[in-house]
């Protein structure tokens, strides 16, 4: 990988990655709606929507890897989400095709398959169950990056991402939190890994009360360095306000509770 394009720059994410990929890549170039605030004198920007194919196409230019974070990192209205994620992901995947990208590394979530229940450890080859608008646009990412990687020979990676940040903050991030750096590795797998056609792999770090098998990302050589456990007992001895049960009961949190109109008895049965 000589120039890496990474979308999304301007978020939560996108900031504690370009923290880390200066140094690792000859060229790193960052890419946003808008510049980051702190954005710096030896950085290179090129300012792009997700919905516009022309200006997808100026950031892709001479790109051999992608790191594709844009888009709307939350839930939000159908039409939202339908353009940042659902439209600007195609925009996305199909000017790098025409750019001659040999890399993705897809930006999912695990709200992806945010319906399974917490007593359930999955796989990556689970049945998607989004809990959310924005979980069924992840899905669709998963789905158009398995099409490009087998039909177009791009070398395509989706990582379910849990929750990324220095520490995890609840109980809940005791099983879903992944460290920047071990971001990072997952995220030079997807572009360096030789042979690599599509995979999908579970952005978490190691965390003992994890809900995902990461056993693929083991086999394809992860090693993460930071463990949620050791933040445990200080979370743990933190009161935390009542919870739906419904958000309780499932991976996906509160995105499964909000607009929840199910019998739960009858869900939960079937789980």
């Amino acid at each position: 990988m000589q120039r890496v394009l990474m979308t999304g720059a301007a978020g939560g994410v996108g900031t504690y990655l370009r923290k880390l990929l200066p140094g690792i890549y000859p060229e790193v170039v960052l890419s946003d709606m808008v510049a980051p605030k702190d954005l710096a004198a030896g950085e290179t920007f090129i300012q792009a929507d997700l919905t516009r194919p022309v200006e997808v196409a100026r950031a892709c230019e001479k790109v051999d890897g992608i790191v594709h974070l844009g888009g709307f990192s939350v839930e939000g209205p159908w039409e939202t989400i339908l353009n940042a994620n659902i439209i600007g992901c195609y925009n996305l995947f199909e000017q790098a095709r025409l750019a001659g990208v040999k890399r993705i590394v897809f930006a999912s979530s695990n709200h992806a398959v945010g319906f399974y229940s917490r007593s359930t450890t999955i796989p990556t080859n689970v049945t998607a169950r989004p809990d959310s608008r924005y979980g069924v646009s992840k899905a669709f990412g998963e789905g158009l990056g398995a099409m490009y990687a087998f039909k177009h020979g791009i070398g395509v990676t989706s990582l379910r991402i849990g929750n990324v940040g220095t520490e995890p903050i609840d109980k809940r991030r005791l099983s879903i939190w992944i460290s920047p750096e071990d971001l990072l590795q997952l995220i030079r797998i997807g572009l360096e890994r030789p042979g690599l056609v599509y995979e999908v792999m579970y952005g978490v770090s190691d965390n003992r009360r994890s809900w995902y098998d990461n056993s693929r990302a083991t086999a394809l050589g992860y090693r993460p360095a930071s463990r949620s456990e050791d933040y445990a007992p200080a979370i743990l001895a933190k009161p935390e306000p009542g919870a739906d049960p419904v958000a309780e009961f499932y991976q996906g949190g509160t995105f499964c509770a909000a607009e929840y109109t199910a019998s739960f008895d009858a869900q939960k049965s079937r789980s």
